[in-house]
């Protein structure tokens, strides 16, 4: 495909971006003002969106969204599996810190850890795949509170960061940070988490683990089909 070609489909693609879920329909005007285009150009592209359907104009002169995305995210729903998004996440997140790599779902009034990746040393948090865990002790089980809508102090401050940090809180000998991962309607899906023995979890730059999480989480929130410009400032 050509460079001509190329800028073309990416114009098509920043029009299709530029509604928003509380859009009824945008004005060809109104297309115009949020991608910066020409009408002429907009006019030009969006007749090929409407040939294929991801496009609509009503009678009113409005554009509206078409039928084709909706079949492309079915298409997704069916072909997606968590595993091939999760686990290679975890993977990067033992190979960076050397520590162990959870992700965690809530079930009812517990957590359960539906994937881990162990770390490499000889001491590590024991935690297996499939295990359940109380949900109200751990920076995992705060995580999924908080964002499950737990009320409190504790809970409105982890919103406010979306990470959660626990050193002692679940095992004496034991510490773990955890970054809340979103999906559709960004509600949330689940939550990585770093752990590993106390002692070593205290000597890492609370910062730099924090940020690291941040990013891993909101690549696997793209995957899952959240937003992943809520983690902006710490990814």
């Amino acid at each position: 495909m050509s460079t001509l070609g190329v800028a073309a489909v990416d114009r098509a693609l920043r029009i299709l971006e530029s509604f928003r879920s509380d859009d009824r329909g945008l004005t060809l005007a109104e297309i115009s003002r949020r991608t910066g285009y020409y009408k002429s150009t907009i006019l030009r592209l969006a007749d090929s969106l409407e040939k294929f359907g991801f496009l609509k104009r009503g009678s009113d002169g409005l554009y509206q969204i078409g039928y084709k995305p909706l079949f492309l995210a079915s298409l997704y729903q069916r072909q997606f599996r968590s595993s091939d998004h999760v686990l290679p996440i975890l993977q990067k997140i033992v190979d960076e810190w050397n520590e162990s790599a959870s992700f965690y779902v809530r079930e009812g009034d517990s957590r359960i850890c539906t994937f881990r990746i162990q770390g490499r040393r000889s001491v590590t948090d024991t935690v297996r795949e499939g295990d359940t865990l109380d949900l109200h002790v751990g920076a995992a089980g705060r995580v999924l509170l908080a964002f499950g809508g737990e009320r409190g102090g504790r809970y409105d401050q982890i919103r406010k960061e979306y990470f959660a940090a626990s050193f002692g809180e679940r095992d004496p000998e034991t510490a773990a940070y955890a970054c809340p991962v979103f999906g559709q309607g960004m509600a949330v899906v689940g939550c990585l988490s770093l752990s590993g023995p106390r002692y070593r979890i205290e000597t890492l730059a609370r910062e730099a683990v924090v940020r690291s999480l941040a990013e891993n989480a909101a690549e696997l929130t793209a995957a899952f089909g959240g937003n992943a410009a809520v983690f902006g400032p710490l990814a």
